[in-house]
Parts: structure tokens; C-alpha cells; sequence
């Protein structure tokens, strides 16, 4: 049985965040990663082979990862600000609203020509609360966590605070704004693989909409250079000169609450026993390796990956592709329709249309492409379609199930071109069209998301409750377990979830505590 002070399951961003953090701290640190890679979601890969296209296969942007994170450990990755927010397409029109981060003049003219010039005002002032709820809760995000009449207290608005924490979303968007289009355009925001309704009481659509406009202290969402796979290998490199061990092909097996972790390599079953267990797998996954009841957990998407010979046209002739696709292109995200799309899959259907948004990585970002495909004009799209819960995956017709959702999504997102997607598609090098659709339960198989939930489950707010046990570090920093020895240090921490270091951030500081070891950063700078 081999030994040291923190065993790490798991080697995505968040696991290699931690063993950079600990192993600068002058900690032995062991990662254990079953797959032959290391990073997890947060990979670039050549999805269609013979193209040289590297696609950010599963998450895609960055909004949570703090400027502390990236000082910390040296991580020199470059994030692109994208110049506009949203197009947004009446349906069924030559129409669509396009936000311009740029110029506020041309939003204004945009919200005028789909007929919401009344709407104007009171969508800026909507994103102005947000923009002061993102000011006092996002310096937060790298102290443990607050309560939340601590939260309250220091955003000190207790207008703002009941619209966004204490009432569904639903009634803060409806008491504001009027129009179908303007009102989809905030509630998307709180739809991301979270299945809900705008009236839900359980508020989880309000938590996520709330870790999307809180990022950075903006909410802006960046490109990474490169791709996603250069924060893993930034975050990678980190780890390794700082003396983090990294296991790759390490499949494991059991963990028990004292710390000893049983795992396979090289067809061989080894033994490792640490002082602490961190898990960056989601807490499904690791009630599985203890041996408990696993937890609930269920995505709502569908991601599909496209690499195109060209922009395609749209429908309306006064904007342009480049800067419809330049941020978020909400196709069929009307507030009706993402409601009627929330119906559908309750009764076991997949929405028609299905409502979906589009990322152009490649506009943003073009080194993701090799030359030939550059100088041609070819692009990117990322389409991430909502409303579509694990709950309509039928494991014994997944095959028939993806085509069909494939289908439906390349429906939806012809329905408000001027053309069908298919006739910009390119071939890969064996002759199929350059689409790869996955699921959550393809999420769920291949990188181990329990129900194919981006976030390992329900997501927290960013605070704790007033009447929360708050004890031990691990419990303040949100990462505690029912095993002592046994830290949460993935997206199923609290404040965990997005491609931001948080949770592998939150975890080292809970076991620097534990162990006794200093935690001031100036010790962890390079």
C-alpha cells in the first residue's frame, strides 16, 4: 500500500485545481484519472476526424474561474470578451432582437424593430440589479461561504435581493418586461441543464441564472484561446511542476471513511491510503465508491457539435451572420416556447421545437481551426439545446433516441435560417457529415456525470443557510461530505459548478486547513 497526504479521484479542472493549490503547499498529492486524458469536460479534441478542427467538446466558455485562481498558479491562458451578448430571432419572422454590448444605440434600433422599444429600458435596468448582485456576491466566491443573512446584509437591497433570491424568476420577469422574445432572453439564463419551469418553486432556475450573471463581477462569458483543453493543460502543467502525482488509466474501485482508496492500473489492483480523500467526481459517482445511496441528479440538454463550410444566411437581411452568431444565437428561446417546451417533456415528449442556443467558438477564436480551413471561411457552432431532461433517455433506445434528437435540433436551428444547416455542414476525412450530437446519457458514460447534470446535481446558492452547520473548514468552504476524511472538490461542491477552478479552489483551502498547512497565497504564488 502506497501512502500520501491527499488522494485526488477524478483529474478534471477542478482535481487539478486542488493538487496545484496543495502540492505548491509542500504536500504529497496523488490524482487518480480513469481515463487515459487528463481534464475531464474540459477538453479540445478533433471530433471529426481529418479536419484538424479542435472543438472544446463539452464545456465551451468561461464566466466563474476568478483572477485569483489564475495568479495563484501562473495560468497564462488568454480569455477572449466576445463584442456581442444574444441574437435572438422572432420566430417565424425576418426579425430578431440583437444585443450589442458595443453600442447601445443599435440595441435600442434592434429592440425597436421587433416591436419591444418599450422593453428597452427596463431590460438594461433588470441587468443593472444584476450587475450590483454580481458586485457583492462575486468578491465572495473565493471566502467561505457566507450566510445568507450575510449575503443579504452586504448586498444591501432588499428590493433586489426579493427579485432574484426569494421569487421565482417567472414574476421578476413578467412584472418588468412584456415582450415574448425580450423575456426568453432572461429566462434562457436560468434554463442551462437545469429542467424547470419559470414559476418553480424550488428556485433552482433562479440559482442558476444567478451563477451566470455573477461571474467576474460582469457576467460576461469569455472564449478560451485555444479551447478548453488549454485550462486543462495550463492547470495540468501547474500540478505536475509543482510535484502533484498524476495517474492516468486509474480506474477506481472503492473508497472507505478512513481514507484508503482501492483502484485499478495496468490491470493491476493497488491500494492508496491518505491522510484526506478529495473527489472530483460528482457525488453520485462517489456514493457509488463508498457505498452509499447515490444522491439525485439530472441534466436537461442536449450538446450538439457542428463544423460548417460557412456562416449560414439568416433570415433577417439588416444583421449580419458574423455578429449574429458573434454571442449567444437563442434559436426558438421565446418565453412561450421555452414554457411549452417545459410541458412537453413533462408529459414525456421532446419539445418541438426543440429550444436551443448557439456558441461560434471559431469568430472569437480562430486558431482553433489549421489554415485550410481558416482561409475557406469555415466556422465552428456549439448548440446547447434546453428542456430536454435525463428523464426522456431511455438507455435500451439511446441510438434511435440521439438521431432523433439530432434531428430535432438541426430542425429548430433551420427553422430560423434562410437555409437548411445541412447544406453548409462539412464532411469529415470518411465522408459523414461533420455532426456529433451527445446526451446526457452520453455525458453520464463517457465522463461519468451522474444523470448527465453539468453541475453533479442540484445546484446551491452561494451561500449557506443561516441554520447550516458551519464547524469544521469543510463545511465552510462547501465541500463537506458524511465522511469526515472525505471532501467534495468538483462541480457538486457548492459554488463548484461552470469551467471556473472553484471547487478544486475551495477544496485546498478546507485541507490546508485540516492539515495544518498555511494558506496565505503569497506562499502559493509562482
Amino acid at each position: 500500500m502506497s501512502q500520501c497526504d491527499v488522494a485526488i479521484v477524478g483529474g478534471g479542472h477542478n482535481a487539478l485545481t486542488a493538487a496545484a493549490y496543495l502540492a505548491r503547499a509542500g504536500l504529497t498529492v496523488t490524482v487518480l484519472e480513469q481515463d487515459d486524458h487528463l481534464g475531464g469536460a474540459t477538453i479540445s479534441a478533433e471530433a471529426f476526424p481529418g479536419t484538424g478542427a479542435r472543438l472544446s467538446r463539452y464545456s465551451y466558455l468561461v464566466s466563474l474561474m476568478p483572477q485569483q485562481i489564475r495568479d495563484d498558479l501562473g495560468l497564462t491562458v488568454e480569455l477572449r470578451r466576445r463584442r456581442f451578448a444574444s441574437y435572438t430571432p422572432r420566430p417565424d419572422t425576418t426579425t430578431g432582437l440583437l444585443i450589442d454590448t458595443h453600442d447601445q444605440a443599435a440595441t435600442a434600433a434592434s429592440f425597436a424593430g421587433i416591436g419591444a422599444t418599450a422593453d428597452h429600458a427596463a431590460f438594461e435596468d433588470l441587468y443593472a440589479r444584476t450587475g450590483r448582485l454580481a458586485e457583492a456576491l462575486w468578491p465572495t466566491f473565493t471566502e467561505p461561504l457566507m450566510t445568507r443573512s450575510q449575503a443579504r446584509k452586504r448586498l444591501g437591497e432588499d428590493a433586489v435581493w426579493q427579485e432574484f433570491i426569494e421569487r421565482p424568476l417567472g414574476e421578476t420577469i413578467e412584472t418588468h418586461l412584456a415582450d415574448d422574445v425580450v423575456r426568453g432572453v432572461v429566462l434562457t439564463d436560468g434554463l442551462i441543464s437545469t429542467y424547470a419551469h419559470a414559476h418553480q418553486e424550488d428556485l433552482q432556475h433562479n440559482i442558476c441564472f444567478l451563477y451566470h450573471v455573477v461571474g467576474g463581477g460582469t457576467g460576461a462569458w469569455d472564449v478560451p484561446v485555444g479551447g478548453m483543453g488549454e485550462i486543462a493543460g495550463a492547470l495540468e502543467h501547474a500540478a505536475r511542476t509543482a510535484g502533484a502525482h498524476l495517474v492516468t488509466g486509474a480506474r477506481v474501485l472503492a473508497i472507505s471513511g478512513d481514507g484508503e482508496i482501492r483502484y485499478a492500473h495496468r490491470d493491476q489492483e493497488h491500494r492508496l491510503q491518505a491522510r484526506l480523500v478529495l473527489c472530483g467526481a460528482s457525488p453520485g459517482v462517489l456514493a457509488d465508491l463508498t457505498g452509499t445511496t447515490p444522491p439525485p441528479a439530472e441534466g436537461a440538454q442536449v450538446k450538439v457539435n457542428l463544423l460548417l463550410s460557412r456562416l449560414p444566411r439568416l433570415r433577417n437581411p439588416d444583421v449580419a451572420p458574423e455578429a449574429a452568431f458573434g454571442g449567444t444565437f437563442h434559436i426558438n428561446e421565446t418565453y412561450q416556447q421555452l414554457e411549452s417546451a417545459y410541458r412537453a417533456a413533462a408529459q414525456g415528449r421532446v419539445p418541438d421545437p426543440v429550444p436551443a442556443e448557439i456558441y461560434c467558438h471559431s469568430l472569437a477564436d480562430p486558431s482553433i481551426l489549421p489554415p485550410d480551413l481558416r482561409a475557406s471561411g469555415a466556422q465552428t457552432l456549439t448548440v446547447f439545446a434546453l428542456q430536454v431532461p435525463h428523464r426522456l433517455i431511455d438507455q435500451h433506445h439511446h441510438e434511435e433516441q440521439r438521431a432523433e434528437l439530432q434531428r430535432g435540433v438541426l430542425r429548430s436551428l433551420s427553422s430560423v435560417l434562410d437555409e437548411p444547416i445541412e447544406d453548409v455542414l462539412l464532411r469529415d476525412g470518411h465522408g459523414d457529415l461533420c455532426v456529433e450530437t451527445k446526451t446526457t446519457l452520453d455525458l453520464e458514460e463517457a465522463i461519468g456525470m451522474s444523470g448527465g447534470s453539468i453541475f453533479h446535481g442540484p445546484l446551491s446558492w452561494p451561500f449557506a443557510e443561516d441554520d447550516d452547520p458551519m464547524e469544521s473548514p469543510a463545511q465552510r468552504w462547501g465541500v463537506s461530505t458524511d465522511h469526515e476524511r472525505i471532501l467534495l472538490c468538483g462541480a457538486g461542491s457548492r459554488r463548484g459548478g461552470g469551467v471556473s477552478g472553484l471547487g478544486g479552489y475551495h477544496a485546498a483551502q478546507a485541507a490546508l486547513e485540516i492539515l495544518g498547512q498555511p494558506t496565505s497565497h503569497a506562499t502559493l504564488r509562482p
